[in-house]
């Protein structure tokens, strides 16, 4: 089995002036060294195209370019880089390019788990797992038999390919055995955080038809127990294909429930699980159903493809996050985010994947650097708004401190300048910071970290390789340095292969193609810069239109969060049918005080200082809460809809809102404030 790096052979790169000097110097946060440009994963690859394919380029922009207009060869080039295991042969790279539709690699066969086998290894720990209350780690060794035996109970229950099986089940080992062991069958793997409601789990499983359900007995959260019993007991009943239930007793180690096999029994049988196999199965085969939030209709359950996130996550983990054997990742997840499927990616490239289940913030915000620093943990990733509330709160460390610590991953929302400075002035001045942005969608990053590039405040650094990512006006033109749609001009691998249960592609067409007809749309508005950096100006379906002047929520979410009595926000542009607008921001504010006269004056002048006259809101409302998504994402459209005179029954899902008792106090103010719309 080939290394995907060689211990203590580096490669020089050289570089003209573009990647380094684009930028004013003041807005340099960190630059890449000579030995850290040289000693990255890309830089091998970049060898590695010299060597084996008679490719060369000048920098990072060069070798962009070329993966996004020659498709078949750079996927090509990445299948055989990475020696990817497969039977058959290749007919063809891609079948088309024409979007949607596209088929990958047809005629080999494959399997995700067993390219993760492949890095087993009796020098560095598989998983290592934190929760409130204790730290464990498991071997390689472990983690095979563990798969094995699951593996052998599945089998034996007749589960085969393309069978369904089901998850209620939090950040733990257990699950990532679990997805292990359905996906080493060829089974089609899904699941969902045990905080989610009964309703909003039957609504995607149901979905399905799943024939094996899995889930724990509960979970604690800031110490607090969490009995989950009923709830599964619940979901297990709303799924009539079920053929099997296992119990996973997680917050009572005796629990036991009628009717679920235990999952003591079936780890711990004393006779030896039959040895680990692995079923390949069409590249394009399903691997996984992820879900979208379901906040106005019934989920969509997007399915991707084994090969296709195979290619995508040893891509974006070993080239743009620079993960290499024997290190330790960490992202701050729970099971109902795709971060979960991509933390369990980092197995793929040898790394050792750190979990952690519980309260970020119990008994404070330090309790996850605190890993950092004792593990330690060499590439850290959480969400914008988790790196946001530690810099309010003034979390701080010195270098020394996080000396193993390789990069910070951030994603989930836009990272603002100021928590861009934050990191540099108060977690680390060498860190790596990687702004990343993609989506549930595709199961990775569009834009991200990149190597070689700089660190500019309040940028993302890079396009990723193989993503033809564009910024369009209106009319389908090619913009920069202005706000554009996120586009994406030609297939990739990852993209799903359709939506479960969506005979006719319809929906699937219609959330991504509908705007710009064979390209893909993904609602973001972007600014990208000449140099390929970029940056996220909040969801397109919830701009801003403000006197006929498009403005991403992003920028006023960024120009607020640099003020400390302000804990959360939610912005809105109602038109009106005269012509007119109006424009109220919601704030939550810290510790629940009193929003006063200075406050307003502040955020106003700051608006218009940071941003322009025309962010600053035509009315600021006080509230107790800022409604979220399952998913974390606010719900400016649903609140939106309310406030324009659609009933919130009609437009919004409340399973699918992580606090649903928020969306009660929005539609009070909308009837105190009907008369200004």
């Amino acid at each position: 089995m080939r290394k995907l790096s060689v211990e203590g052979f580096f490669y020089f790169v050289a570089f003209d002036n573009a990647d380094q000097t684009m930028t004013e110097s003041t807005d340099i946060l960190w630059r890449p060294d000579e030995s850290f440009i040289e000693e990255s994963n890309l830089s091998r690859f970049k060898h590695w195209l010299d060597t084996h394919c008679d490719l060369r380029f000048k920098n990072a922009d060069d070798l962009w370019r070329w993966s996004t207009e020659n498709s078949k060869q750079f996927w090509s080039v990445i299948w055989e880089y990475f020696e990817i295991l497969y039977d058959g042969q290749i007919s063809e790279v891609i079948s088309s390019e024409t979007m949607p539709g596209s088929r990958w690699f047809e005629g080999t066969s494959l399997n995700y788990a067993e390219h993760i086998f492949r890095n087993r290894n009796n020098k560095n720990d598989a998983l290592i797992f934190y929760n409130e209350e204790r730290c464990e780690k498991i071997s390689w060794r472990d983690l095979e038999h563990s798969v094995s035996s699951l593996r052998t109970y599945l089998l034996n229950a007749n589960v085969r390919k393309g069978d369904r099986v089901v998850a209620y089940i939090p950040n733990i080992p257990e699950a990532i055995i679990c997805f292990l062991a359905v996906n080493s069958i060829g089974a089609i793997w899904s699941c969902c955080s045990p905080d989610f409601g009964v309703n909003t789990v039957l609504e995607r499983f149901q979905q399905i038809e799943p024939t094996v359900f899995i889930a724990v007995d509960g979970y604690r959260y800031n110490t607090k127990p969490y009995n989950r019993e009923q709830e599964l007991q619940r979901i297990s009943q709303g799924l009539p294909t079920l053929t099997r239930r296992v119990l996973v007793p997680y917050l009572d180690e005796n629990s036991m429930i009628q009717g679920f096999d235990n999952w003591n029994d079936i780890i711990s049988d004393s006779s030896p699980p039959q040895e680990l196999e692995f079923e390949r199965v069409d590249f394009n085969f399903p691997i996984w159903i992820l879900y979208s939030s379901g906040t106005t209709g019934k989920p969509k359950a997007i399915t991707h493809s084994h090969g296709g996130v195979l290619l995508e996550h040893l891509k974006y983990l070993h080239l743009h996050n620079d993960v290499k054997p024997g290190e330790n990742f960490f992202w701050f997840t729970t099971t109902g985010w795709m971060m979960w499927n991509f933390l369990q990616a980092s197995l793929l490239v040898g790394a050792t994947a750190v979990l952690y289940d519980g309260s970020p913030g119990y008994p404070n915000l330090n309790v996850l650097w605190k890993i950092v620093e004792d593990l330690p943990i060499h590439h850290f990733g959480t969400s914008a708004p988790y790196l946001t509330a530690c810099m309010k709160q003034g979390v701080s460390f010195s270098n020394n401190e996080l000396s193993e610590l390789r990069s910070i991953g951030s994603t989930g929302a836009p990272l603002p300048p100021e928590a861009f400075d934050w990191v540099y002035d108060s977690i680390s001045e060498s860190v790596w910071l990687c702004s990343m942005s993609g989506g549930t969608d595709v199961c990775t990053a569009f834009v991200g970290g990149h190597p070689w590039k700089l660190v500019q405040k309040g940028k993302i650094q890079s396009r990723a390789l193989g993503c033809a990512l564009k910024a369009y006006d209106d009319k389908g033109k090619e913009v920069y340095g202005s706000l554009g749609e996120m586009v994406i001009e030609k297939p990739m691998p990852s993209m799903p292969v359709f939506f479960w249960g969506d005979d006719d592609n319809k929906r699937y067409t219609d959330s991504y193609f509908e705007k710009f007809p064979g390209k893909w749309c993904h609602g973001d508005w972007i600014k990208l810069f000449e140099d390929g950096s970029l940056i996220i100006q909040g969801r397109s379906d919830a701009t801003l239109n403000r006197k006929g002047i498009r403005i991403g929520t992003a920028e006023i979410y960024s120009a607020l969060d640099a003020l400390e009595f302000i804990e959360d926000s939610l912005i809105l542009n109602i038109e009106k049918s005269n012509g007119d607008d109006f424009m109220p921001l919601f704030v939550m504010l810290e510790n629940n005080i009193q929003l006063t006269d200075d406050h307003i004056r502040t955020i106003n002048a700051h608006l218009k200082k940071t941003c322009s006259p025309r962010h600053v809101p035509d009315q600021i409302i006080k509230v107790s809460d800022i409604p979220y998504t399952l998913s974390g994402k606010k719900m400016e459209v649903p609140v939106k809809k309310l406030f324009m005179g659609i009933p919130i029954e009609s437009s919004l899902n409340k399973d699918a809102v992580r606090n649903p008792v928020s969306i009660e106090e929005f539609k009070s103010l909308y009837q105190n404030l009907k008369s200004s719309l």
